[in-house]
């Protein structure tokens, strides 16, 4: 029973992570008709991108600071809720790893600085990593921690270094979604803050949610092995899925 329940939890945010539409005047930033337009060659792709990429940007200049800043934080938070199963899947990974609070709060730590530092880089242009790449390697990073929860009872040493390492890929990921949105350049560090912030509530709500569910409806420590290894192991395999599918798309 409880390993039906750990598959349900591993999963619960698979279960409906289709796009859903947005007014692009309340929501100018997300994507629109994601999935459903076909070009007949990448030239008019490109160009029907950026097309909607200066409309976006006209309608971001012509609001104001505050309603900017709430559509960005809107932006950080559904690109991890929703959107971003394999980011949720990595925060997981953190969250069966850990014995304490103490040691969860260093590793979403780490991870938070590294992804933060890649994301002011990559926004500004300083740093470029193709997309695809990044994809594999987000999905290798997945498999990375949930193989060291089944190893280690307890993070090893080197855990905080790999998990920044991994968090500085994640940031490309993220800035890759801002690069195709496009921030203002009169607002550029404030606009670059918000979807940060968004993302970090987005975290948080991960791991309250997950912390919920182990607590109220298993009424075990997420730590405990009938927790930790059933739901690492089924993290692995779904990055480990990720993973190969990425290489075979590469």
């Amino acid at each position: 029973m409880r390993i039906y329940v750990i598959i349900i939890f591993c999963f619960l945010f698979c279960g409906s992570l289709t796009a859903y539409s947005h007014n692009p005047e309340d929501f100018v930033i997300a994507e629109i008709e994601r999935g459903q337009m076909n070009f007949e060659n990448e030239e008019i792709a490109a160009e029907y991108g950026a097309a909607l990429k200066r409309q976006r940007a006209r309608r971001l200049a012509a609001m104001p600071l505050y309603k900017k800043f709430y559509i960005f934080i809107k932006a950080g938070f559904e690109h991890i809720i929703p959107q971003g199963l394999d980011h949720i899947l990595f925060v997981l990974g953190l969250f069966f790893s850990c014995i304490t609070f103490r040691s969860l709060l260093w590793q979403v730590t780490a991870f938070t600085v590294a992804h933060s530092i890649t994301l002011v880089l990559a926004a500004q242009g300083l740093v470029q990593l193709r997309g695809d790449i990044v994809e594999i390697i987000i999905a290798l990073s997945i498999v990375w921690i949930a193989i060291e929860n089944c190893l280690y009872k307890e993070p090893s040493k080197w855990r905080y270094l790999v998990v920044f390492s991994f968090g500085l890929l994640h940031g490309l990921g993220f800035a890759a979604l801002l690069t195709q949105y496009g921030l203002p350049k009169e607002n550029f560090i404030s606009l670059l803050l918000a979807f940060n912030i968004g993302v970090e509530f987005g975290q948080l709500a991960v791991l309250l949610i997950a912390f919920l569910l182990i607590k109220l409806i298993l009424r075990k420590n997420w730590y405990s092995n009938q927790i930790k290894i059933p739901a690492s192991i089924i993290i692995a395999l779904v990055g480990l899925f990720w993973f190969v599918e990425r290489i075979f798309q590469f």
